[in-house]
């Protein structure tokens, strides 16, 4: 025990972020980059949501057009394009390097595939929600970082697609959620729900002002 108390440090130590992480991911000037990329992101979520939704594309270049297979949701045979989807997933399961990992199919297999519908239905609103909430700038670090879950998941069952890129993407906002909502409605949400360890900013403030005018 004498030699394990000995390695514990006797005061915490913190390493200073480096300037140029604090200039992109903390600093206002940059929130403009954050908004193209937000914008970007938010947008690929909201089509591909929105296909779900409702059957038909409102992309650029494909706009009005239906989709492929239909809507997953809400058409009378709900659950039926996400078997199709676990189907292929399935597929790619076998052989000796597969794209789909045992134990990733395993969960297709037994988990979503018996509850197609409730997933068809998961999917399609979590996708738009953080379409949403990219797109206006509405707690960016928590949509970006369920679209990176949503991204991985995706690559686990095998579809490459724009995942990695939107993934990667998805990511820094998640780095940079302090400014990456700066120019949307977390500037002023942010402030008003604070964090776990600072508490609400704007009643701070109001509590700090509040003890020097009296």
């Amino acid at each position: 025990m004498s030699m394990f108390s000995t390695l514990q440090p006797r005061t915490s130590t913190q390493i200073p972020e480096p300037p140029a992480a604090k200039f992109l991911f903390a600093d206002t000037r940059m929130a403009w980059l954050w908004l193209i990329i937000r914008v970007y992101v938010g947008y690929e979520w909201l089509t591909a949501g929105f296909e779900k939704l409702t059957g038909h594309s409102i992309a650029i270049g494909s706009f009005g057009e239906a989709a492929k297979g239909g809507a997953w949701v809400f058409s009378g045979h709900d659950g039926v394009a996400i078997q199709g989807f676990v189907a292929g997933a399935l597929a790619q399961a076998g052989g000796p390097h597969p794209a789909v990992q045992g134990w990733y199919a395993a969960f297709l297999q037994h988990v979503v595939l018996p509850n197609a519908g409730i997933f068809a239905y998961t999917v399609t609103f979590g996708e738009v929600l953080i379409g949403l909430g990219l797109i206006f700038g509405v707690l960016t670090g928590i949509a970006a970082f369920f679209g990176v879950f949503m991204n991985l998941n995706y690559l686990l069952a095998g579809t490459v697609s724009i995942n990695p890129v939107i993934g990667a993407l998805a990511l820094l906002l998640v780095l940079g959620w302090r400014i990456a909502g700066y120019y949307g409605i977390d500037r002023y949400l942010l402030p008003l729900l604070g964090t776990p360890w600072t508490g609400s900013l704007t009643r701070k403030q109001a509590r700090v002002a509040t003890a020097a005018t009296s």
